[in-house]
């Protein structure tokens, strides 16, 4: 399809604005700046992380799909504090609206509860806003925080990450919940209806835009207990090019095969309809590889071969630095 090449700075979503930010806080508070907070708690780190939903908050709204909005502000959380190999304790919530309407509400906590199970941690608590003339009727806005712990002699940090280690990739649901500003520009220039069936696809561009995002605790989890687990990544906002090299110690990059997992149409249409350049989507979406993790060459046969596990080796572990594709 012809047309503006369209981007996430485009849309109004500058990540380099975002990394400055990172780098300014850092300055102020060292420790900043990786997926989760770690904090000394006795023999053990509590890890911490907070998060929202973004825009994909708009196309709840549009659809009215509102049951599993509260498992990806759960995954947001649990997934980035997972990264250290910190098994999630508990999940407090925030919910803000205009005027409540508690059925509406009712929906999305359950959802809130759905992705507590799924990442076996708590719903702790949690706080409800009432704001009048803040937001638009009928609208609410979701952010979430929650708390792990890892022994201090198990973090998963990236130190002891070479040259040569593999990379193995989990399969997302989807675009799970980030670069929703740019997904509703391609949605506009595609002139569908969520309620149209995404082209090529077999549910509606709605159901599958709202796929809820993966939560990959337990899974990771497991991987790590097996041994030669060494950094993990969430792929987020920033995408393989930004989250990917978070983990490696200076002077080492990634090279990655591009055709080593099969994208999901849902990607190929966006990219498309919008004119997306490569680039932009990789730094953009996960492109169906929701979590990273960097193993040992032996720990990469034995994930690869797990007939009850559904992973890709997408590429290996360099000298050098950032993301290259091949």
């Amino acid at each position: 399809m012809d047309g503006e090449n369209l981007s996430y700075k485009k849309a109004g979503v500058d990540i380099d604005a975002g990394s400055e930010l990172v780098r300014r806080i850092a300055k102020m508070a060292p420790g900043i700046g990786g997926f989760g907070g770690l904090f000394p708690f006795g023999d053990s780190y509590l890890v911490a992380g907070t998060d929202g939903v973004g825009t994909k908050l708009k196309l709840a709204f549009e659809t009215g799909l509102h049951e599993t909005i509260g498992i990806d502000l759960v995954a947001m959380s649990v997934n980035d504090i997972v990264t250290s190999g910190a098994k999630p304790l508990f999940f407090l919530d925030y919910f803000a609206t205009s005027s409540l309407d508690v059925d509406l509400a009712e929906k999305v906590i359950k959802g809130i509860v759905d992705g507590c199970e799924q990442s076996g941690c708590v719903l702790l608590g949690g706080e409800t806003a009432e704001m009048p003339d803040f937001y638009k009727e009928g609208e609410y806005d979701l952010s979430g925080f929650a708390v792990g712990s890892v022994d201090k002699g198990s973090v998963i940090d990236g130190r002891d990450i070479v040259a040569g280690d593999v990379l193995i990739g989990l399969p997302s649901s989807g675009v799970h919940s980030n670069g929703f500003s740019l997904v509703r520009r391609v949605v506009a220039r595609s002139g569908l209806s969520l309620k149209d069936l995404l082209p090529g696809g077999d549910v509606t561009l709605g159901e599958a835009l709202m796929a809820p995002t993966v939560i990959y605790v337990k899974q990771v989890l497991d991987l790590i207990s097996r041994g030669g687990v060494k950094g993990i990544a969430h792929i987020t906002g920033g995408g393989f090019t930004d989250n990917i090299p978070r983990v490696f110690p200076k002077g080492l990059g990634a090279v990655i095969n591009k055709n080593s997992w099969p994208v999901p149409q849902l990607f190929k249409w966006m990219q498309e309809v919008g004119n997306i350049e490569d680039s932009e989507m990789r730094r953009t979406f996960n492109m169906g590889i929701g979590m990273v993790l960097v193993v040992s060459a032996k720990a990469a046969q034995g994930i690869l071969v797990d007939e009850k596990m559904v992973a890709y080796r997408i590429g290996e572990v360099v000298s050098g630095g950032g993301v290259n594709y091949c």
